[in-house]
């Protein structure tokens, strides 16, 4: 089954070209119905239907906290963290994963996604409890983990039984 795993991300990964060409130096644009700037702290609270932009990326939650380093570059504050709750949903080309809770660090080019991640690409889907993607190399790795995990299996309408710390999916085969 360990063998499965890397054959799995590279399905999940398909388009590794148009991943790696993500660019997290383009703008970041946002949206929210309110923002709240809490300068002394170097940050901005965004809520109320949150979506930012950056290059071909979309992520929209609930609510975001922006975090800044304090420097000004050509008049805009320097973001160095965004932290998303709220049904976060980040796309990307031909990619799109759902959680509870995500950060993206831009300093390392990281997104964590945590909580009832799921990483649909086509008709292959992955769940777990937390997926890493690196927006530098493409690289997305999904585990069981998460925050609260633990307690009882779930079955969902889908039938597939699953259980906290275990990741679970299903791939797609070619018509032959």
């Amino acid at each position: 089954m360990r063998a499965l795993l890397p054959l799995a991300l590279l399905l999940l990964a398909g388009s590794a070209v148009a991943q790696v060409r993500h660019n997290s130096n383009a703008p970041i644009d946002f949206s929210a119905r309110v923002i709240e700037l809490q300068d002394r702290a170097n940050r901005g609270v965004l809520s109320g239907d949150v979506v930012v932009k950056q290059a071909d990326m979309t992520l929209n939650a609930g609510r975001m906290t922006v975090a800044y380093t304090g420097q000004v570059l050509d008049g805009s504050p320097q973001v160095s963290r965004l932290d998303a709750s709220g049904g976060v949903t980040v796309r990307r080309p031909d990619q799109t994963a759902r959680s509870s809770y995500a950060v993206y660090d831009l300093n390392r080019r990281i997104i964590t996604m945590l909580g009832a991640v799921t990483l649909n690409q086509g008709a292959n889907t992955v769940n777990g409890g937390r997926l890493t993607i690196n927006l530098d190399t493409g690289r997305a790795v999904i585990d069981g983990s998460s925050v609260g995990s633990g307690g009882a299996a779930t079955t969902p309408p889908d039938g597939i039984v699953r259980t906290p710390g275990r990741v679970t999916g299903t791939f797609s085969v070619p018509k032959r």
